[in-house]
């Protein structure tokens, strides 16, 4: 069913938020800031405290004892000076840019570059932006700050090599913390979609480390990101072994194992709470990986040591809750959650909306609304309210449902949209795919371009065979959105499903990866696309990456169905079996059942 790969919540992530361009890593290698500690002083502190005579030259810019430049101030700069502030006030930030920067290069002020630096990521101009923040770092070589500017700006402008020589400054610099600037690199990274050349740098940037377990660590997500597995593990194995103890080393182990060898991960971490048994994080994740391996009684066992080694303790009886439920295991799951409400847990808002989850996943639907219900005002109102109504359409009420929904007061756009999209959802699982279509688009009209509802009708729309409607509203989300991974995806898809323009297809699957490595419909969509390019092996690679991400009733059918196709049928049909076990009525895996095992 291909509407139900890709219904995900839409997020956006701005490319340059105002004067943020360098938050995002401000604490990369950065000693904490003393209580209290405020930055520089903005240029608006240069500026003269009286112009001179008409035809005089005004007081120095700064005073005789300042560090910063004693710069003149003329008539003609005053008149900058004036035009940049008035500018900015009156809502022109990439005027009041452009005219600081010109300022900065006549006075070499660095508080002016600065005041520059921050108009220009105001103006949201990634190229001014950059300009105005190598002035200042030209002009104030021992900042911080000024070197975390430029650093950020170059890598959001994908110069990631340009960076690499203003990232080794940083993580050397005076005062800062090597090992954690080595622990929030990939995170710098993360944007930059050539994820070889990030790998190259983050090695170049290491190989003065050799001893520092946290850099080793850094070049082992980059090699994962970069789909390098072998040198994935053997890097995060060097860091574990200069460092024995360190749990995040072998939860990250786990983490690359996990994709292809669950066994093999969870052996590791077995292993490792032999050592330590008292990491608690680690033994949480065991647990999980022996669920994945269908090891129930000894998952059982680590829920029970859990609770046993941190009585009372409310995050655990939480974190074990939460991970009974993800893996359905609901007796274990409720005891817990309801333990919680006796012990006033902190987010109890949390707890009920999992206890009606709880409750809707064993089809108790009356027990199911009343926990929905009893969730008070705050974050999970309103995805308890769209879960009421979901829950009085499962049962066939599908009038009261969308009364219900017409029926909730909020003053958001945006929560608006939500409801609007709960509707169309609510209608497509009643198979009303004409009604969810022209809801959206009287939706469309009213919040013309709003990305949910466009990426929603586009879906939609291919329910009804409508691929015009599709592929005009998915590449306008492209243009509009060009860092939306499922847009790429869903579009590549599309093509690949129907078996045309596969080329098309596998560049935007390709360019959806690139955004979201780790998401399992993607790599699925990439099996498929190869499947259909003829590439029978490469897809199975790809497949059988996405079904141990997500073991999903569509990955395995597409799973089955290759392997079926290479002449391993009792592989294949392993596949589907344990599939139809957890998602016996899914549409494409009954279809595609139909076609290979009638």
């Amino acid at each position: 069913m291909f509407f139900r790969r890709f219904f995900l919540p839409f997020a956006l992530v701005p490319v340059l938020a105002a004067a943020g361009a360098c938050t995002q890593i401000e604490a990369i290698g950065e000693a904490p800031k003393p209580q209290g500690a405020s930055p520089a002083a903005p240029a608006q502190a240069a500026a003269p405290q009286a112009p001179a005579a008409h035809g005089k030259t005004a007081a120095a810019v700064v005073s005789p004892t300042s560090t910063q430049p004693a710069e003149s101030l003329s008539e003609g700069m005053l008149y900058e000076f004036l035009l940049g502030e008035i500018a900015a006030q009156r809502g022109k930030p990439e005027l009041a840019a452009r005219t600081y920067v010109e300022l900065a290069k006549s006075t070499r002020d660095p508080r002016v570059a600065e005041r520059a630096f921050e108009l220009a990521s105001e103006a949201h101009d990634q190229a001014l932006a950059l300009e105005a923040a190598q002035l200042w770092y030209q002009t104030e070589p021992d900042s911080i700050r000024a070197l975390h500017a430029v650093t950020a700006l170059m890598v959001a402008s994908k110069r990631v090599d340009e960076a690499e020589q203003y990232i080794a400054k940083l993580l050397a610099a005076k005062g800062t913390n090597t090992a954690a600037g080595f622990m929030q690199l990939n995170r710098l990274l993360g944007r930059n979609p050539d994820k070889a050349a990030s790998l190259r740098v983050v090695r170049r940037l290491a190989e003065p480390y050799p001893k520092l377990p946290e850099a080793h660590f850094a070049v082992a997500q980059a090699a994962f990101a970069a789909g390098d597995e072998k040198a994935a593990l053997e890097a995060i194995r060097r860091a574990s072994a200069l460092r024995p103890d360190w749990d995040v080393a072998a939860l990250y182990e786990a983490q690359i194992l996990q994709t292809r060898a669950p066994a093999e991960a969870a052996a590791g971490l077995e292993r490792y709470l032999e050592q330590f048994p008292d990491k608690r994080d680690v033994r949480m994740n065991y647990a999980r990986l022996l669920v994945l391996d269908k090891r129930y009684p000894e998952a059982r066992k680590q829920f029970e040591r859990l609770l046993a080694d941190n009585p009372g303790n409310a995050d655990v009886i939480y974190a074990v809750g939460l991970l009974a439920f993800q893996l359905k295991d609901y007796e274990v799951a409720e005891r817990n959650m309801e333990r919680l409400i006796e012990l006033n847990y902190r987010d109890v808002n949390a707890v009920r909306y999992t206890l009606g989850q709880i409750a809707e996943e064993q089809k108790d639907w009356a027990k199911a609304i009343r926990w929905y219900e009893s969730v008070g005002a705050g974050e999970q109102a309103l995805p308890a309210q769209l879960r009421v109504a979901s829950v009085m359409a499962k049962q066939g009420r599908l009038d009261d449902a969308r009364a219900y929904l017409r029926g909730i007061v909020v003053k958001e756009e945006q929560q608006k949209v939500q409801i609007l999209m709960a509707e169309a959802q609510i209608l497509r699982e009643a198979k009303r795919d004409d009604e969810a279509f022209n809801l959206l688009t009287k939706a469309l009209k009213d919040n013309p371009g709003e990305p949910d509802l466009l990426y929603d009708q586009a879906l939609t729309a291919e329910k009804l065979e409508r691929f015009d409607v599709l592929e005009t509203n998915l590449r306008t989300l492209i243009k509009e959105r060009p860092n939306h991974a499922h847009a790429y995806n869903a579009l590549g898809y599309s093509f690949a499903d129907r078996n045309m323009r596969l080329d098309e297809a596998r560049t935007l699957i390709e360019r959806a990866l690139q955004l979201a490595p780790n998401d399992a419909f993607i790599v699925d969509s990439m099996g498929w696309v190869l499947y259909r390019q003829g590439d029978t092996q490469g897809a199975v690679v790809q497949l059988r990456r996405a079904w141990s991400l997500r073991p999903d009733a569509e990955i395995g059918a597409h799973l089955g169905e290759v392997l079926w196709v290479a002449g391993d049928h009792a592989e294949a049909n392993r596949i589907w079996d344990e599939a139809l076990r957890e998602h016996p009525d899914n549409e494409t895996l009954q279809k595609t059942l139909r076609r290979f095992r009638p």
